[in-house]
């Protein structure tokens, strides 16, 4: 058995890789998942080997967790992806404070337990919580049970988190030194959890996508640190992948919005809309446009460029958006997509959507690349896509979004934007291309609407 419990643990790391490699692509992105899925089998199998007890408890767990995991993973709907993972992922940050706080329990308050156990134990506990709660936090936001603009304490919000943090760490060394009694370790949790909730409340709508990721490099940190406590291969291996695959991403966002991780970390950006005023001498006057005229305009154009947001995901036109592309194409148009790294509200959103409605991966073009083609591009049509199409990132020094890497979708020579409304994005800030003069509006459903544009082109 101890030798069995290695090997089946190596096959586990190299499935988790391989799991993690089919994953750049959607070709292959299912099997993928199902690779590293059979490899965290067979390391919950070698665990339980190790572990030889209390098997009732761990089967319960088990049972507990798919019945509430399954069908909540299957009946989820795309547009609520994000909230999906922000929430699981905090469950994985919750199940590691509890393990260090059991793990304070069983040892007598780490009596007589190594310095890196201690110091381990003490950081899992910490961050799981604040990962814990501070996704709790953006779920809540992106489910609109709380308020996407930022809600913070202001100038005195960065002094008291980090009062809280200092707080927190005092609590893990007086816990840390053994046969400290149980309030200094709960002490420590409720303060991270504090921690944890104000961090996330003054981030607004429009840095979620960073945060998401960035809590989930947490939790696969402090599961890394809880594994490393319990001599655990399995729970190291992976939390160190879930953590730096994680930090990479959040960094790859972060620079693709032009902003720092501490400038977000911060707080304070998106939720707060600033309308155009009323006496500053430009015309906000919008044109509004037809399915039919819409539907002309794309048919006669030699290049379409499909910008998909949020509006695609909440109408889940991804199908219809897919039918219109085939219609145009069959009439010698090439149809591109450009897809902005935050567009929608978490990481990959956009591909998963269209990819979801087998749009070929090919025609996904990602900013960097496509940003060139806008200028020679005959009409480039906005799906519900605000601040990302933002030209005052460019031009406006005031704005808030001002140095955010954008789509240059004003650059077309026509531009028709589905929303459903005037309201403004994720920023909370008005967008100046509706009101440009190659800029027509198409108001509606955002799949009605292309469905409606999609029966013109049939009728052409």
């Amino acid at each position: 058995m101890d030798t069995l419990v290695p090997v089946l643990y190596i096959i586990a790391f190299a499935l988790f890789i391989y799991g993690l490699m089919g994953l750049t692509g959607p070709k292959t992105a299912v099997r993928g998942n199902w690779i590293a899925a059979v490899g965290m089998t067979i390391a919950v199998v070698a665990t339980l080997l190790q572990v030889r007890h209390n098997w009732v408890l761990i089967i319960i767990g088990l049972v507990i967790g798919a019945a509430l995991g399954v069908p909540s993973a299957r009946q989820v709907k795309m547009t609520a992806m994000p909230q999906m993972v922000a929430l699981f992922n905090g469950v994985g940050g919750g199940a590691v404070a509890l393990i260090a706080w059991s793990e304070f329990r069983t040892t007598d308050g780490f009596l007589a337990e190594p310095t890196y156990v201690i110091v381990a134990s003490m950081f899992a506990a910490i961050v799981g919580s604040i990962s814990f709660w501070g996704s709790l936090i953006a779920f809540g936001k992106l489910q609109e049970i709380l308020p996407g603009r930022p809600i913070g304490l202001g100038k005195a919000q960065q002094f008291v988190n980090g009062i809280l943090l200092l707080a927190a760490v005092a609590c893990a060394v007086v816990a840390g030194m053994g046969g400290a009694p149980q309030i200094w370790i709960i002490a420590l949790l409720v303060l991270a959890a504090v921690l944890g909730v104000l961090v996330v409340l003054p981030i607004g709508g429009a840095d979620m996508p960073v945060v998401i990721s960035l809590l989930n490099a947490l939790t696969g940190l402090s599961a890394a640190a809880a594994g490393l406590a319990l001599n655990n291969t399995a729970m190291i291996v992976a939390g160190m992948i879930v953590g730096a695959s994680g930090s990479i991403l959040t960094n790859l966002m972060a620079t693709a919005m032009n902003r720092s991780i501490p400038a977000i970390v911060a707080g304070g950006f998106g939720g707060t809309t600033t309308l155009p005023g009323a006496d500053d001498g430009v015309d906000r006057t919008v044109k509004s446009t037809s399915a039919a005229d819409a539907a002309i305009q794309m048919a006669y154009a030699s290049q379409v460029i499909v910008v998909p947001g949020y509006g695609m995901a909440v109408a889940q036109a991804q199908h219809a958006v897919k039918d219109m592309a085939k219609l145009l194409e069959a009439k010698g148009v090439e149809v591109k997509y450009a897809i902005h790294p935050v567009a929608g509200r978490m990481p990959g959103h956009m591909n998963v959507l269209l990819a979801e409605a087998d749009v070929s991966y090919d025609a996904l073009k990602e900013m960097d690349d496509i940003n060139d083609e806008f200028s020679r591009t005959d009409v480039t049509l906005v799906i519900g896509a605000n601040d990302v199409t933002n030209p005052a990132a460019r031009t406006d020094p005031s704005s808030p979004i001002h140095g955010m890497p954008i789509l240059n979708v004003d650059q077309s020579r026509s531009v028709i934007v589905l929303k459903r409304s005037m309201s403004s994005g994720f920023a909370g800030i008005d967008n100046p291309l509706f009101y440009a003069d190659n800029t027509s509006m198409l108001f509606g459903d955002a799949k009605k609407s292309v469905s409606a544009v999609s029966e013109e082109l049939k009728a052409l």
